[in-house]
């Protein structure tokens, strides 16, 4: 069993400890034990004439609550035990945002970077091909996750109507907006950490949103990580003038670094320009080096390991699990950690950061934004009726603040970490409705 699938159902046990107490033998095990795991290979036929398949999984861990929702990544590490993790994880996270979903992941093992956008799509196609009994508005509701984006979501939501002979828009959420997508669906997770952390540092923190100068790190730089640093630099949606200084950001290539905070927008504005022009990708540190001289002053190169371990206030993984683990836990310095990645803080590492007083704002909560934002989407596309952004933004924090304001009462009341105390409320939530449905 990988480690990351060991600690998601070791949390749960801990959890049912605190929130099942008795009578909870039957409920858990029914609960730790996904629905159905679809495993398969798509055969994508390559630009070059020839054949390769992908291995390929769906994994659909529980809908008490609702159909099963969740992203598709792809990722040439990615595995059935990851992906069970992460349906699992999400099971929680719908739980604990209060929409009407359960838990689902999918994947494929592929570096995207890798295809053709021919080569991309077909895989993408085949992908709604390999699951299309099993999905559907009202069964399981995918989106895009690591690897994947609305380009991707728009492929397989036709490919989905294509083969359902109509068009359903709802089979599919985080698409474009042009393409009955939602307007801040995109930064709908990083939005939703805003306000988590907002929340936590008007509330708990020691930390003053008063200060006019709480640095951030950022590690990765992809939807979430680049909308959170941008929502950092102007404290929220669409003002500026922010109590945040972003000092750090890290992409699979490197990190950069500047004391004096970093031009998120000027750096964005650089990648899409190179985007646009035609090239597959511009990383953070050829961004920087293409500055006009006089911009590039105060800036230093740093890799990953050496983001993590800034002293800044408030530090965020925003890429994969794993990334905080009992190896470099000792060289944490941050006050507090927003877990906008999925299982970015090993168990191991848990404990370590406890001992060091360094609190840890958990995935369940830190980015279900974007479970929230996809609920927003799916409404909208059963309806045919569509919100505009100020609109979708005012509903999300409404749904956060509720959420974070539900971990903060139980954390209170069981006297546990913010971890144990939403997975807690979490498994209360979902384990409450197995028994009112009497599958248990």
């Amino acid at each position: 069993m990988s480690t990351f699938l060991k600690n998601t159902l070791t949390l749960i046990d801990e959890a049912a400890d605190i929130a099942l107490r008795q009578n909870q033998g039957d409920v858990l095990t029914k609960f730790k034990t996904p629905d159905r795991v679809l495993e398969f290979e798509i055969p994508v036929h390559m630009d070059d004439g020839s054949e390769r398949k992908f291995s390929g999984w769906r994994v659909q861990h529980n809908n008490a609550l609702g159909p099963y929702k969740g992203g598709i990544r792809f990722h040439h590490l990615s595995t059935k035990e990851e992906v069970t993790a992460l349906a699992t994880l999400m099971t929680l996270k719908t739980s604990l945002a209060g929409v009407p979903f359960g838990g689902g992941k999918g994947a494929v093992r592929v570096n995207p970077r890798d295809l053709s956008r021919a080569e991309l799509e077909r895989l993408s196609r085949g992908f709604v091909k390999a699951v299309f009994d099993h999905i559907g508005p009202e069964k399981d509701v995918p989106a895009p996750d690591v690897g994947t984006n609305a380009h991707v979501m728009a492929w397989m939501a036709d490919e989905f109507s294509r083969l359902s002979g109509f068009n359903v828009p709802a089979a599919f959420t985080g698409k474009p907006i042009e393409f009955n997508g939602s307007k801040g669906r995109d930064a709908s997770t990083a939005y939703g950490g805003f306000v988590v952390l907002r929340e936590y540092l008007k509330r708990v923190s020691d930390l003053s949103l008063l200060s006019q100068d709480l640095t951030c790190a950022v590690q990765g730089f992809g939807n979430v990580g680049a909308h959170i640093a941008r929502i950092l630099n102007r404290g929220g949606m669409g003002s500026f003038g922010s109590p945040f200084r972003v000092v750090a950001l890290s992409d699979s290539k490197g990190a950069i670094y500047n004391p004096e905070g970093i031009n998120v927008e000027e750096i964005m504005k650089i990648q899409q320009e190179k985007i646009s022009s035609g090239e597959a990708h511009c990383s953070l540190e050829k961004a920087i080096r293409i500055m006009p001289e006089k911009t590039r002053e105060g800036y230093a190169f740093l890799t990953n390991k050496d983001l993590l371990e800034l002293e800044v206030d408030i530090l965020i993984p925003a890429a994969l699990e794993n990334q905080i683990t009992f190896e470099n836990a000792d060289g944490i310095k941050a006050k507090i950690i927003l877990e906008l990645a999925n299982g970015p803080v090993s168990e191991e590492a848990d404990k370590a950061l406890a001992r060091k007083k360094i609190e840890v704002i958990p995935d369940i909560l830190a980015n279900a934004g974007g479970v929230v934002g996809s609920y927003f989407e799916w409404v909208q596309n059963l309806q045919r009726y569509y919100w505009e952004e100020e609109e979708f933004f005012g509903k999300l924090d409404g749904f956060m603040t509720s959420a974070f304001r539900g971990v903060a009462r139980a954390r209170d009341g069981y006297k546990v970490s913010w971890r144990h105390a939403a997975y807690a409320q979490a498994l209360e939530n979902v384990t409450g409705v197995m028994k009112l449905r009497g599958w248990v």
